[in-house]
């Protein structure tokens, strides 16, 4: 079992001890769950098992979890039918993450989204960075170092 910050909801979920949410993936490093206010059809969170409270706690050594998150959630979607060509994937800043606890939202069809969703879930916003982003901003970390 990883780290378990007390309190924590997304660390008893990420490691099963959340008996009212199912998880659709755990493995050793993260988990997948549907998200209980769902953006679109396809509204899943995928979350390290370890505490990591938000992106800007990671580290370019934290390259290889975000591409773990990115590919595990991927390969849900694609399990669950999902359309892998109108996907958003992408985090919360902190401090407008309603859960302090690391989580890549991964939603799909993203053109179906309401409008309400469109802001909330705004690509490269102040509050919301894709997943790419992220990346490359950790990419740029290791090069300043």
């Amino acid at each position: 079992m990883a780290d378990i910050v007390d309190g924590c909801i997304f660390c008893q979920i990420s490691n099963g001890l959340d008996e009212r949410t199912h998880l659709l993936f755990q493995d050793d490093v993260v988990s997948v769950f549907r998200d209980i206010r769902p953006a679109a059809s396809h509204h899943f969170l995928v979350t390290p098992r370890k505490h990591i409270a938000h992106t800007n706690r990671l580290t370019a050594a934290d390259l290889h979890l975000l591409d773990a998150l990115v590919a595990i959630g991927t390969r849900v979607l694609r399990e669950e039918k999902g359309d892998e060509e109108d996907v958003l994937l992408g985090f919360h800043c902190a401090p407008f993450a309603s859960v302090p606890h690391l989580h890549l939202h991964v939603i799909s069809p993203a053109s179906s989204m309401s409008l309400l969703s469109r802001i909330v879930f705004r690509p490269d916003s102040w509050w919301f960075k894709t997943a790419r982003t992220v990346r490359t901003s950790l990419e740029c970390s290791t090069t300043r170092s």
